[in-house]
Parts: structure tokens; sequence; C-alpha cells
């Protein structure tokens, strides 16, 4: 725990003042003292008020200056006009932490801005850190600590989690309790003026309390540090995000709410991919899965067992674990024999197993279980169907004559059942567990599972999706542990030349033929051209080439040649040669030098750049290439530099992967080859603070081989 972390004293404090509470319970300022003083947190809390004398049986005092003592933690709930007065009396009071719950801020505009930067100035005045402003606060359940509006009813929690929305720090408690699910900490960041969603993050990842976090994220200010700090994180413990700011709506939204700044969802994605990050598409799937990969033990192996009371949650169940990458192995005959005594005659035991309806529970939750995972034949587990209280109260009515009106409780007692060692199986053997049930936390199954902190799900797809949730993980950590790893090439001099002399001249664009000379400076594959500027030197170069070729006008003015008569392929003869070579001169309105180059042999089309991004910084992508690559739109990103699992991941991650490999009698790619390449995009652009762009279309596979056939830098 890195108790210098200003988010330690914050989440940690022996005191709180609070200013906005009174007496009328309607008020915001009274909601969030009223979850301090009876939620069980046991530090001294100080309402600050200038009228109110006592507030809920606590003396107030009118000011920060008039408290008997300096409190670790401030919290204000007052109008936006008061915040920054506040933080100067506070600053003065020598309070270091403080919570800011009032919005109107930077989300309302430029006033809330200029506003935002006077409050900030002020805090860094006194070394003041705050959370918010427009935010819920924080729960801290190891210490019983509640500073939003609704009632904490949870302790012991695996799941840290940080917010850019207070409402899911807040109105979710209930939510998370009738689910089973309990925050180790929980911070809504809201604005992040001063400390930030990564901070956070940075926080979580020390806490030993905090087994996996969830992130609900509207728009980061630094990717690249939240780059370095998640990746750092999941080599340790899992991240689940959901990212909302990808869509229009979604970025306009999250400017309104907190001021976030977005950007395109397929950047978040490959950042979220490159960090290690597992994303998810709905705040139940950040709750969920982020509680599964809390509290079930690693996946070993990608073997899971299908055990379920019926067929069709069996089948949903199978189908889903295998589309997310789960095998569903069929159970040896030594596993399947000792299953059969416990199973219907007939039914199936060899995976999935179905008891069809059979109502011996303890069979179903505990022996069949029990079984598989001793068998070493799987790694996880699945099990739909569980339940008895809230069964037995369902079909109750139509029963209650046929016995005689015994009540409902007398029932239940007649059917005891050890719960315990059904909900302690994970934990034994080692091998999570994901169960589905259509019976809420009411009935005494669910209820014991959440009490040892066994996830519980209300449909099968979701008990599988969650499993998967911890394979997705073990796959991240593999990946992962080739991280970062040095530069793939140094920086040339003779590049950089090429790059001033192009500056000097005031050109802000290299033509095609110094923009592949730069790169093949770097080792990268380039076709085999000439540069010509006549006809006899046409001649020169066609035999030093060869047919077929490629003629092409080369001008740092005429950056795309495609549709405009500037191109000749497969040119096969001198004739052809000589008669394009006058068709680009008339086409270009003028004399351009001409570029002939051989004729790449090959039908997949790839293409690959550096881009700077205002927010994301230095970038590369890989994707379709072509002249329909605009149209496709099939392309990944990450983050520069790159390590070689972030190339490999990056050329895999575009929905068209399969042309990689070997496909209709063509060879699979030179799989280091293109790693290479794209790294080495990467370093360039990052070696030459000049460059602005790097844009690679198409890299033709020729049989094996990637070899880039057209190029194009732009500089700053």
């Amino acid at each position: 725990m890195n108790t210098s972390h200003p988010l330690h004293l914050l989440l940690n404090p022996s005191s709180i003042a609070i200013v906005g509470a009174n007496n009328n319970p309607m008020k915001m300022g009274t909601m969030h003292a009223l979850s301090i003083m009876k939620d069980g947190y046991a530090g001294k809390l100080f309402p600050v008020h200038p009228k109110e004398k006592n507030v809920r049986g606590l003396t107030a005092y009118p000011s920060a200056s008039a408290l008997p003592v300096v409190p670790d933690l401030a919290i204000l709930v007052v109008p936006s006009s008061e915040i920054i007065n506040l933080v100067d009396e506070f600053g003065k009071k020598g309070t270091r932490r403080i919570i800011i719950i009032t919005a109107g801020f930077r989300e309302t505009g430029s006033h809330g801005r200029e506003e935002e930067e006077r409050l900030k100035e002020t805090a860094t005045k006194y070394g003041i850190r705050f959370l918010g402003p427009n935010c819920m606060g924080i729960i801290n359940t190891d210490i019983s600590l509640n500073t939003t509006v609704v009632t904490l009813n949870m302790k012991d929690g695996r799941l840290g989690m940080i917010s850019q929305s207070g409402t899911y720090v807040s109105q979710t408690l209930p939510y998370l309790v009738k689910h089973g699910i309990r925050f180790s900490k929980a911070i809504s960041v809201g604005n992040s003026t001063d400390i930030s969603l990564i901070d956070a993050l940075e926080y979580l990842g020390d806490d030993e309390s905090t087994r996996a976090i969830s992130l609900y994220i509207e728009g980061l200010t630094d990717p690249r540090r939240f780059l370095d700090v998640a990746r750092s994180i999941v080599a340790k413990k899992p991240i689940v995000a959901q990212y909302v700011g990808g869509s229009k709506a979604g970025a306009r939204a999250g400017l309104s709410h907190t001021g976030a700044l977005a950007a395109p969802d397929h950047l978040y994605d490959g950042l979220f991919k490159q960090a290690g990050v597992i994303r998810v598409d709905s705040v139940e799937d950040l709750f969920g899965h982020g509680w599964m990969l809390a509290t079930q033990p690693r996946l070993k192996g990608r073997r899971v067992a299908v055990l379920t009371n019926s067929g069709g949650p069996g089948s949903s169940m199978a189908h889903t674990c295998e589309q997310n990458g789960f095998d569903v192995p069929e159970f040896s005959e030594t596993l399947r024999k000792k299953i059969e005594p416990l199973v219907p005659p007939h039914a199936p035991c060899g995976n999935p197993v179905d008891i069809t309806f059979s109502m011996d529970v303890e069979v179903l939750s505990k022996k069949i279980p029990a079984i598989v995972m001793e068998s070493g034949e799987v790694d996880a587990v699945v099990l739909h169907g569980i339940m008895r209280s809230g069964f037995i109260k369902v079909i109750y009515p139509h029963l209650v004559d046929m016995l005689n009106g015994t009540p409902l409780e007398g029932i239940l007692n007649m059917l005891k059942i050890d719960f315990t060692s059904s909900a302690s199986l994970p934990e034994k053997y080692g091998i999570p567990m994901a169960i589905s049930s259509f019976f809420d936390f009411e009935d005494d199954f669910t209820e014991a599972y959440h009490s040892h902190n066994v996830p519980v799900y209300d449909s099968p797809e979701k008990a599988a999706r969650a499993l998967a949730a911890l394979l997705k993980y073990r796959d991240i950590q593999q990946r992962l542990k080739d991280s970062r790893d040095e530069s793939p090439i140094e920086k040339n001099d003779e590049a950089e030349h090429i790059l001033n002399e192009a500056l000097r001249s005031g050109r802000r664009i290299l033509d095609e033929y110094e923009s592949k000379r730069l790169l093949a400076l770097y080792g990268l594959p380039i076709t085999k051209e000439l540069l010509v500027r006549s006809e006899s030197e046409l001649e020169e170069a066609i035999d030093a080439i060869g047919f077929p070729v490629v003629l092409k006008a080369c001008s740092s003015n005429i950056p795309h040649k495609t549709g405009k008569g500037l191109i000749y392929l497969r040119l096969s003869s001198r004739g052809e040669c000589v008669e394009a070579f006058g068709k680009i001169q008339k086409a270009a309105g003028a004399e351009v030098p001409v570029l002939v180059s051989a004729m790449a042999k090959g039908e997949r089309e790839f293409m690959a750049g550096f881009l700077h991004h205002n927010l994301f910084g230095e970038l590369v992508l890989f994707g379709m290439g072509g002249i329909f690559a605009e149209s496709i739109g099939d392309r990944a990103f990450r983050i520069a530099p790159l390590s070689i699992n972030d190339a490999r991941n990056l050329v895999y991650d575009i929905r068209n992967a399969g042309l990689l490999g070997e496909v209709r009698g063509l060879p699979a790619v030179d799989e280091a080859a293109l790693v290479h390449i794209v790294r080495s995009i990467g370093a360039i652009g990052s070696h030459h603070s000049s460059i602005r762009e790097i844009d690679i279309n198409p890299i033709i596979l020729e049989g094996r081989s990637p070899v880039i056939v057209d190029a194009l830098i732009v500089l700053k």
C-alpha cells in the first residue's frame, strides 16, 4: 500500500469536515453527512454551517477556522460560487485533502472552465489535493466510509471501482447488493481537475483489498500515461473498462456531463488492447465481469465443464463458452462412470452434464462439481439450475393443499441442506465457477454463493460470458510478458538529412521516391525502382529493372495519383512504357519526374502508417490497403513505440486478419518481416521529430514477403 499517494489520506481520513450538511433531510449535503454518520465510519465528523448550531446531533461550526482540529478531509456540498473561498479557508486551516461534490465548472462552458482553473490555482497554493468537482466522492469498505448519498450495505469487498459518473458509485449500490457484488473501494472522479482517473487507477493497483478494477470512462486526458499505468497493473490484477465517448452522441454527452475529452472509439479500442484492459459494452458487464475477476481463482487452462438441470440452458452455456474461446471437452470414460450413478438413466454426462430436472440439489450443487473438479479434466465450471427456497416459494401455492396447510417455513426447515460445502468448491479446488440461476438473491442457494464470493448471473449466457473474462485475462497476461523491448532500429543520420533538406526548401511532403528511399535507409523492403526525367533515362531504367514495370508521376505536389492518369500498371514492352511516359506528362500539365518500379506480384494488399493525434500522441496503424482502403475501413491503431507483441497484436487485430494466413493456395505471411515493418514505422516517426505522418499503401505480399509499393511522408 502506497501511503504517500494523495488518495491514501483522502480514502483513510481520521476526521472529516462537511460543508453543506444541515437538518433538512432532502438536502444533498445532509444526505452525504448521513451516509458518513450511519454506515459505520468510526472517525470524527464535523459539520460546518454558518447558521446551524447542531446538525443531526453533532455540534456544527460556523467556519473552517472555527473547527477544533485540522480535519484530514473536507467535503464541500455548496453552490459553486462558494467553493473557491472554502478551499482557501481550509487551506489556511491546514487541511490537505478535499472532495468537491458541487457541479457547475468546466462542463458548463468557458466561464466554468475559468473558475475551475482558479480553483486549481487556489488548491495548489496550499498543497491541497482534491477529488472532483462534480463527483459523488468515495467508498472505502475497509473502514466503512461512504461519502455518497445512498446507504452502504457491503463489507469485505474485492472489486475496485473508478467512475467518471457519480451514479455508478451511488445509485448502483442497491443493485450491487442484490447481485452479491461488493466494492473494496469506489472513487467518483467527476471532472478530474486535480486527482484524475489515472491517479485513482494507480492507487487501486497497489491496494491490497482490491483484486480487480472496473473503470467507467467518458474520456482520458493522458492516454499514454494510462497505457503505462494500466499495463503495469494488469501484470498483477485485471482491469475492466467501459468507454462511452466513441460515438458523436456519447462524446457530446460526456462533454456536458464532466467536460471529458472524447476520441474515436477505435483509438480507445486499440489503447485498451495494448494496455491489456478488458473492454465491456455495458455497466452490467462492468460490474459482473469485474466481480468474476475479483473473486474467482485464476484460470490454469481453457477447458470448461458445463453442468445443468436443463438441456436448454446447458446448450446455451456450452455454445457461449466455445464462442468465447473455451474448450468444452468430452469427459473421459473414467469420469463418466463416476457421474453416471448420480444422474437419471440415459441423461447426458459427457459434458455437458444434464441431470434433467432432478430435485436432488446436492447432486448438482456439490457432488458432481466436486467429482469434475477432482478429475483434472477441467479448468473451470459453469453451472445452471441450483435452487431451493426460491423454487419452493414459486410452487408452494400449488402444493399447500396437498401438504395439509404446512407453512412454507416448515417445508423449508424439513429440506435442510449444506450450502457452505457447495459454495466453497472454487476455493477448495482452486477452480473458478460461475452460477446461472433464474432465482435472485432471495433464494438461499444464491445467498450462500453471494456470501462465499461465487458470482451468480440471471441467465446462462451471462454466466458463460463472465467466466470468459477470466480466459481473456489469462491470455492478456501471457501476451504482456513481452510488453516492452528495445527499438527495432537506430536513428539514421542520412534520413534526417533528407528531412532537413525538404524543410529548408519549404516543402512539407516528401515525394514517393524520397519517402521510400528514407524507409529503405532503415532496411524496410521497397520495390526495385529508379527515378527518370526523360525517355532516354526511361530506356536505361527498363533495362535495369526488367518487365513488367509500373510508371508513376513522382512529385511532392502530386501526393495522390490514382484516377488521375498519373499511374500505369503492368507495362510489359518498351512501346507501352514510352506511351505511358508521355501520357503522364500530359496529365500532369507540366514536366514531372517519373518513377519506374518493378511490378509487385501479389494479390493481398495492406497498409500501415504513423500519425499524430492531438490527444493520443504518436500512433501506428495497420489495415487493409489498396485503392478501396478508405471504403473498407478495416484498420487498427496502437500508441507508439511498439513492442514486438504490440506490433504482432496490431496486425492481427483487423477484421480480415485471416488474409495473413494460408488462404486460397497462398502462403502465410512472413510474420517477423511484417511485424518489423510495423514496429519500424513507429520508431522512424518517433526518431524524427519533423515527421507528422507516414502513409504506406499498399504493402503487397509477394508470396510470403511483404513489400512496400507506395509511401508518402508528411512533415510538420
